[in-house]
């Protein structure tokens, strides 16, 4: 990778990323941009409502709390408060606590986790932050996240076994909060190399462990100190993104061709904001292909769980590596929430893969353990192009001898990505019955309207009160 990185008044893309964002203003940004972060920080504030009491949600609290103490940034439905970067760490494993929330298909990585905890804890200890610059701030956070991903070509990461998007997350959390510290282009060029070397996160933790709920809030974590140092003058690498020897893209993406330029392709031009996916099942991003092309199939032709002999699904190398493998009892709900043949085989007992199919309750149900082992999943090569990544071909084979098969090309949340009523419909099945209407729709206006607030502290305190857990 040859970035000319010995020059000291290189203008590669580390400072061009810099420039941009501390140029960065919201009437440069299209409304179809804005509308979708709109609708990305209310489905990621959806999230953190479900996500805030799960049992391991729950456990990260008693963990943490007592290690960082009292402070004034607010806990999401906790009614309680901590340091600044603890309630960054916790709100981001809130987010991500359910497999609910949004990722970006390209350079994966779930982007709300990322950005609002950071902002959140960033604005509570400024004295007022208006809607328009928070917004703002957000945009900046979902711009940057995906182009570092891109640049380590994303699902790349998946199949080498990192947690991609807590890898490049630190990036889209410094981004953020820096805009809402005002850095200038010198300390924001600081922020990225402080958060390139916070970056960090083992995909191994998908099997049993609780920690994968919480890659995305060390990430949020990491970037908000990022931020925070570097606007106090603490120097952070420079031309990150192209030094040859230690810098991000060259050592994370060590034999696998990083492309620097498309951190910054398209900058200010191609918004990445807008190909964030809104998730339709609560289930791993690579697996909605799959759960889409079960539910085509079954409006093909009428049919249940007892006529199935047999499910074979195709997929990427990164889906394959990162969803499959024999699943054995028992089984944790993040395992269920990423393994193909759990979903495949919950979903087609009940319909969908939301919250109920991947309750412990319904993880331990013997229908679902004896379908299970009539999935299996495989890996074709035809689908390892950059363009069909998200591709999957599913067979069904029945009984009687027949089968069909559905080649979805993308989730459909990828072909017809969901808009205003639909993203809205979401955040109200998954807030019923752990926060009251009243509430709800409270922060519903706040966040779809958010330019017009003259002080985020509203919806900050309306995040903070007492939720219940959806499995209580």
């Amino acid at each position: 990778m040859n970035n000319n990185t010995s020059d000291p008044n290189n203008n590669g893309v580390t400072r061009t990323l810099s420039g941009w964002l501390a140029d960065l203003s919201l009437d440069q940004v299209p409304e179809s941009a804005r509308e979708r972060a709109r609708l990305v920080t209310l489905d990621g504030i959806g999230c953190a409502l479900v996500g805030a009491h799960l049992p391991w949600s729950r456990t990260a609290v008693e963990a943490v709390l007592p290690l960082e103490g009292i402070g004034d940034c607010p806990l999401i439905g906790w009614g309680k408060s901590t340091t600044a970067p603890a309630a960054a760490l916790l709100n981001g494993t809130f987010i991500q606590g359910f497999e609910l929330d949004d990722f970006h298909p390209y350079a994966p990585l779930h982007s709300a986790s990322l950005v609002l905890p950071s902002l959140l804890a960033c604005a509570r200890n400024q004295t007022a932050v208006s809607g328009d610059r928070f917004l703002l701030a957000a945009i900046a956070g979902y711009e940057v996240g995906p182009r570092v991903g891109l640049a380590l070509h994303g699902a790349q990461m998946l199949s080498r076994g990192w947690h991609s998007g807590s890898v490049f997350g630190t990036h889209a959390s410094a981004a953020a909060a820096g805009v809402l510290l005002g850095l200038d282009s010198e300390r924001f060029e600081d922020a990225l190399g402080l958060a390139a070397t916070q970056s960090c996160g083992l995909m191994a933790a998908q099997y049993e462990a609780m920690s994968k709920r919480m890659h995305h809030g060390f990430s949020a974590r990491n970037g908000l100190y990022a931020a925070e140092l570097a606007s106090r003058g603490f120097t952070g690498i420079k031309r990150v993104f192209e030094r040859e020897y230690g810098g991000f893209l060259s050592t994370f993406g060590e034999g696998h061709d990083p492309d620097a330029s498309l951190i910054t392709a398209g900058l200010g031009e191609n918004w990445e904001v807008e190909r964030i996916v809104i998730k339709q099942h609560a289930a791993m991003g690579g697996l909605h292909s799959a759960l889409d092309a079960l539910a085509a199939l079954r409006q093909k032709q009428a049919f249940d769980a007892a006529d199935v002999a047999s499910i074979d699904v195709y997929f990427s190398h990164a889906v394959y590596h990162h969803g499959w493998w024999p699943l054995e009892r028992p089984i944790t709900p993040i395992a269920a929430q990423m393994n193909i043949a759990y979903a495949l085989s919950v979903a087609l007992l009940d319909g969908e893969a939301m919250v109920a199919q991947f309750s412990p309750t319904r993880i331990a149900d013997e229908d679902v353990w004896a379908l299970i082992p009539k999935v299996q999943a495989h890996h074709d090569p035809a689908f390892d192009a950059a363009h069909n990544r998200g591709r999957c071909r599913l067979r069904i084979s029945f009984h009687n001898g027949q089968s069909i098969t559905f080649e979805q090309p993308a989730p459909n949340s990828v072909i017809e990505p969901p808009q205003r009523e639909a993203v809205i419909e979401k955040f109200r099945h998954l807030t019923a019955g752990v926060i009251p209407a009243e509430r709800r729709d409270r922060i519903e206006t706040l966040v779809l309207d958010i330019e017009r607030q003259a002080d985020v502290s509203e919806l900050i305190t309306l995040l903070a009160e007492p939720v219940s857990s959806p499995f209580d």
